[in-house]
């Protein structure tokens, strides 16, 4: 059986249950925040000797041929607990139990939970994707004045979160990549409260968003130069009418995804690139486990196939 960890909004889930069903192949979908309202057991004699029930299904370690991590929740208090204190117990008790249940799956995943942790670390991407040979853009990853005001004074930079994108709190806000003005010392103190990463901007042609899977290799050109909103980053404006196109790309570059994927010990990424006015083509970074149900929407590619390919590799096991 395949275990699909994950939580119930998790639209891009859908897509490999849809899959799976298409292949008659058994699954079992845990969505993670509703674990407080589980029947679980961790046993100690065995790394499979393990159960949930959960919403009238069973699954036990024993039945784990295969695993997709991809969006779990955070597990969630029954409404009937009210007491703050009790509830933050029993939430940070079922995350502890997710733990254990993560490192017993060790060599059934399609991409380990500890290797997508490590693998979200930037500037390791951009140390490793420069050794693979890609073009990397000038960077500095600093809370310093003098560095910052280098990239910034020599042109058109960009600036962009280091690990969290979202500005939490009652507005939450999306921290987008920016284009930064140049820096003066009047700057200083608000940079000097978190590093940043800041890059020379690399005009752009077009945005690449390359879908690796496995050994499969999916590029997407996104024409985010046809909107003044969305020229700097594609995500912003979320929109609906955003040209997408199905793309090859050099043989090379094809292989370098490959291998960057494989050098952070995963099957699955999805990575950006840029493709500049002379058709060459930048590495910006890497998400492990980033969102693709939307490219394969917008472009026909059959995501959802190569990852439930890969999973049955997996269970099948060496050949």
């Amino acid at each position: 059986m395949f275990l699909l960890v994950t939580n119930r909004r998790d639209i891009t889930m859908d897509f490999v249950v849809a899959e799976l069903q298409r292949r008659g192949l058994p699954y079992f979908r845990l969505n993670t925040e509703l674990l407080p309202l589980s029947r679980s057991t961790l046993g100690v004699s065995a790394m499979d000797d393990w159960a949930i029930e959960l919403e009238g299904k069973r699954i036990t370690g024993r039945d784990v041929t295969a695993a997709y991590f991809r969006r779990p929740g955070a597990p969630q208090a029954p409404e009937a607990v009210r007491e703050a204190g009790e509830r933050a117990y029993i939430e940070a008790e079922w995350s502890s139990f997710l733990k254990s249940l993560y490192f017993r799956l060790e060599g059934c995943w399609f991409s380990d939970p500890t290797e997508i942790f490590l693998a979200e670390d930037k500037p390791r991407q951009l140390l490793t994707a420069r050794h693979l040979g890609f073009n990397i853009p000038d960077t500095a990853i600093t809370n310093q004045l003098k560095p910052a005001q280098l990239l910034t004074a020599e042109g058109r930079a960009i600036g962009k979160p280091l690990r969290q994108a979202v500005l939490p709190g009652a507005l939450e806000k999306v921290m987008f990549t920016s284009r930064l003005q140049p820096l003066t010392e009047a700057d200083a103190p608000a940079l000097g409260l978190a590093p940043l990463i800041i890059q020379a901007e690399v005009p752009k042609k077009y945005d690449v968003r390359v879908t690796v899977v496995g050994a499969q290799v999916f590029a997407t050109a996104i024409w985010s130069q046809d909107n003044e909103e969305t020229e700097v980053d594609w995500r912003r404006g979320s929109r609906p009418d955003l040209r997408h196109e199905a793309i090859s790309l050099p043989d090379q570059v094809a292989a370098q995804c490959r291998e960057l994927v494989h050098r952070l010990n995963l099957r699955y990424g999805a990575i950006d690139l840029v493709c500049d006015p002379d058709e060459k083509l930048w590495f910006l970074e890497i998400n492990p486990n980033g969102q693709w149900a939307w490219i394969e929407n917008q472009t026909g590619y059959p995501i959802a196939a190569a990852i439930v390919d890969e999973l049955e590799t997996i269970r099948n096991g060496p050949v």
